[in-house]
């Protein structure tokens, strides 16, 4: 669907922005996709061939990414920055890769986040970016609800865990659960699905 310009620099586009071509893209502007997929497919092919190391699927990956956002280009609110928001896409998709040809081993997975923010300098101020970004969310969040999303994320306990140490019902440990992805989802971009909002900010340690 697209030919990368290998000509093209992210430098290029400097007097327009990010958001100007959203904009245009919202439009039905199909040159502002192309223009965006030259600016950003490089760092996130890079960052996906790192770890599946076939560059058939890393093309597919990066080019899926970009197709999802001209399919939802009518609903599209991207509330982080689009270089983020590019790079959990991305990062997602390589870990359903994974999952789906079930190839993830312990050894592999336990370096796997290290590698993938580490693939370029790009991707680890991505990644660095998106990580920021999510924790100001959650830092808003009510604070029962944030001391339970804090357990889950980043003591990794269970629902029976969380409700066992605060002393309440599981059915409300999961109620603050579904509440925080909801308040991630709406301060992250409407377009993100809940399950990515859950795996993203599950796996940004």
């Amino acid at each position: 669907m697209f030919q990368v310009n290998s000509n093209f620099h992210i430098q290029s586009l400097m007097i327009i922005t990010d958001d100007e071509l959203i904009n245009r893209l919202k439009q039905g502007d199909k040159k502002a996709l192309t223009n965006l997929y030259n600016s950003y497919w490089k760092p996130l092919f890079i960052s996906s061939y790192n770890l599946l190391k076939n560059k058939e699927t890393c093309e597919e990956i990066v080019q899926d990414v970009f197709v999802d956002l001209w399919r939802n280009k009518d609903n599209l609110q991207i509330k982080i920055s689009l270089k983020s928001y590019l790079y959990a896409c991305v990062r997602y998709k390589v870990f359903s890769e994974f999952r789906k040809h079930k190839i993830i081993r312990v050894e592999l997975l336990e370096n796997l986040n290290k590698r993938f923010q580490y693939a370029t300098p790009e991707t680890k101020i991505m990644h660095k970016e998106l990580v920021d970004q999510i924790n100001v969310v959650v830092e808003t969040l009510p604070e029962k609800c944030k001391r339970v999303y804090k357990l889950s994320r980043d003591e990794q306990l269970s629902h029976k865990e969380i409700a066992s140490k605060l002393n309440i019902s599981v059915k409300t440990v999961e109620n603050h659960i579904t509440n925080a992805l909801r308040i991630l989802r709406k301060s992250l971009g409407n377009i993100l699905s809940i399950e990515l909002i859950h795996y993203i900010s599950q796996n940004l340690n």
